[in-house]
């Protein structure tokens, strides 16, 4: 426990290392202090850089994770709107800058993987903490129940509200952090704080249950119950695992069931998504007709899309065509990022980035690298109800640990560095892409 707080390595390295930690800590926080330290590491980094370093730049993984970013400035040339894209150009830099800096950086990303990974979990499992404490502070000075805490003035974004971030951001964070957490209890050979991971294994869930995301929770259970068994295990006991995953999830469901506030959230609201009827919806307008209206754009200009930043103004003129007003009025975007690539750079972006989750997923069941496909997986599904690569904490999730979890081992191989490369979820391999 305590390597994730002391690591012996060179000053520069130590420096790097605890800006990445820092990072990791204040990332479901206000997006100032991510930024401060994105910030800070850039500069450490580059400080140190050699000549020999920028041919890390020019490699395949790296070119590939910028080349998105790189489009779509590219797009913003024939948008109508260029000063929005060039706002979303600022808010997607760290797109750019993560796989950039990780390159030239000189830290072993291997060797310390599994240790900024337990810095994540813990945080997300301190942040959840903390929103429990204030949901209960606000029912103990309002006199209400205790068992209001399971109503929906205290679910999804009522409950991630008192740190301002987006109630499926911090889903995604929070399932990410379980993820890793269990895959070290399940696969580490020394267990010496074993309850401290179930423990916080058993907050960080009851925090994802609270927040309602219903994408990452589908996500999540697609993950524990089949990729987990296909990683891990082999024979009977993989067996066993995936009945055990199987049963938890069904009791899982059954108790989101039978909870009214759950039940609304989980079934009910994803019925009125599903609908394209938007006439018999009281004061919501369900996804499925915003994107039917969403693919009318989307056909006129199919190859290269409307430009980087056109996005806003065009559907807002669209809602308005169609009579979606609360769409209108709270300028919802497109809810979905391969629809809203489409929109702004055409089938060229979308292949292009189908091609990068693609390269993900390859990376990750070449290297048997289950961290990897975990994070491809909540990538890939959250994409379909949320526009990730919009919002800083969407943008900054995906830049750090598509780049991180692709990072080429450096340095010298060690007998504990093949432990820690082995527990970080590549056990026949260095990580390798």
């Amino acid at each position: 426990m305590k390597k994730m707080f002391s690591i012996d390595d060179t000053d520069e390295n130590k420096i790097s290392y605890y800006h990445l930690g820092f990072f990791l800590l204040v990332l479901p926080f206000d997006f100032f202090y991510s930024e401060l330290a994105l910030i800070s590491f850039g500069i450490h980094t580059l400080i140190h850089i050699k000549r020999g370093d920028l041919k890390n730049i020019f490699k395949k993984p790296v070119l590939l994770l910028i080349s998105f970013y790189l489009l779509n400035v590219l797009a913003i040339v024939y948008s109508s709107d260029k000063k929005e894209g060039m706002d979303l150009a600022v808010r997607q830099l760290g797109i750019l800058l993560f796989p950039v800096l990780f390159a030239l950086s000189h830290l072993n990303f291997a060797r310390y993987r599994v240790s900024l990974l337990k810095v994540f979990g813990f945080s997300g499992t301190i942040t959840v903490l903390y929103l429990y404490f204030d949901a209960l502070y606000t029912i103990s000075n309002f006199h209400l129940a205790v068992s209001s805490l399971f109503s929906v003035n205290f679910m999804n974004h009522n409950f991630s509200l008192p740190i301002g971030i987006h109630a499926t951001y911090l889903s995604i964070y929070i399932a990410f952090s379980m993820i890793s957490l269990l895959f070290f209890l399940l696969s580490g050979r020394r267990m010496k704080y074993r309850w401290v991971y179930i423990i916080a294994l058993v907050i960080l869930f009851a925090g994802l249950l609270q927040l309602s995301s219903r994408a990452v929770f589908v996500a999540f259970f697609v993950i524990v119950d089949i990729a987990f068994p296909f990683f891990l295990f082999k024979g009977r006991k993989r067996l066993r695992f995936m009945i055990a995953a199987l049963l938890i999830s069904a009791a899982v469901l059954l108790l989101i069931y039978n909870v009214d506030s759950f039940k609304t959230r989980y079934v009910s609201e994803l019925k009125t998504d599903l609908t394209d009827k938007v006439k018999i919806i009281e004061n919501t307008e369900p996804r499925l007709a915003r994107w039917e209206v969403i693919m009318e754009l989307i056909k006129q200009s199919p190859f290269i899309g409307h430009g980087s930043g056109s996005e806003a103004r065009l559907l807002k003129e669209k809602y308005f065509e169609k009579g979606l007003y609360i769409s209108y009025l709270n300028e919802f975007n497109t809810h979905n990022q391969y629809l809203d690539i489409l929109l702004k750079t055409g089938i060229i972006g979308l292949l292009l980035f189908g091609y990068i989750l693609f390269f993900g997923y390859a990376s990750a069941i070449r290297n048997k690298d289950l961290l990897l496909l975990s994070f491809m997986i909540i990538v890939t599904v959250v994409s379909l109800s949320e526009n990730l690569l919009d919002l800083n904490k969407g943008i900054f999730f995906y830049g750090f640990f598509f780049s991180f979890l692709l990072m080429q081992y450096k340095g010298g191989v060690t007998e504990n560095d093949r432990q820690l490369i082995a527990e970080s979820g590549n056990p026949g391999k260095l990580i390798s892409v």
